[in-house]
């Protein structure tokens, strides 16, 4: 009995045993934008395009985990999705974050508070990420939507603060959104007939240019 059961053990090692230690982590953080919002069907947003074209890794080597949710604001990301990536341990994350912080603005808030509220939540994510987890960051900053009022003045300034941020971490890279959706051509739900002025989501060509982005933004 003794003989069959180390037979069974030699030829169990005749392939290698399956480690998701070395397997490249992969996290999606954010809001809408991360969950896919707008994509039809919704697998077809940005991060799983990243995650099906190998982008971190060859995709049986990643361990995909997306934790963006509809709504969120940054203070949201860093109360709930930040403690997430600490058991996660993500060796890469891709973070779209801020444009509902911007959505108090036009329910009356006031615009500096705004934006430095969030300069500071997004600073406190960063060094979470970066300093205490070693994880590199691909960030998108936001494009312009025309339709909005004062977006021209409000975007820009929050994309500043975009750049300013990751600038002060060694392993943060900028995806840039702005450009690319400036002349938008399909790129937007707003653009169809009969959409809300304030449907601001991506549709499947959007989540392409997003995917794109973020890839021009790695080395």
């Amino acid at each position: 009995m003794l003989g069959v059961f180390s037979i069974g053990v030699k030829a169990s090692h005749a392939e290698l045993p399956w480690q998701f230690a070395e397997h490249t982590r992969y996290m999606v953080m954010g809001d809408s934008l991360g969950s896919g919002y707008g994509a039809i069907p919704q697998t077809s947003g940005y991060a799983y395009q990243l995650y099906k074209k190998g982008a971190f890794d060859q995709q049986p080597n990643t361990l995909f985990c997306n934790a963006s949710v509809i709504g969120v604001t940054s203070a949201d990301v860093l109360a709930n999705q930040v403690p997430q990536a600490f058991v996660f341990r993500p060796d890469v994350v891709t973070l779209t974050v801020g444009g509902n912080d911007l959505a108090k603005i036009m329910e009356g808030a006031d615009p500096f508070s705004v934006l430095m509220e969030f300069q500071d939540n997004l600073t406190k994510i960063l060094y979470q990420l970066v300093i205490e987890l070693g994880t590199t960051v691909y960030i998108a900053n936001l494009y312009v939507i025309d339709e909005i009022p004062n977006a021209d003045i409000i975007v820009p300034a929050f994309n500043q603060i975009v750049e300013g941020v990751a600038a002060g971490f060694g392993n943060v890279a900028v995806a840039d959104l702005q450009s690319p959706f400036q002349a938008r051509h399909g790129l937007l739900l707003i653009e169809r007939n009969g959409a809300s002025p304030l449907e601001i989501h991506p549709t499947n060509a959007g989540h392409t240019a997003i995917a794109k982005a973020f890839l021009d933004a790695m080395p």
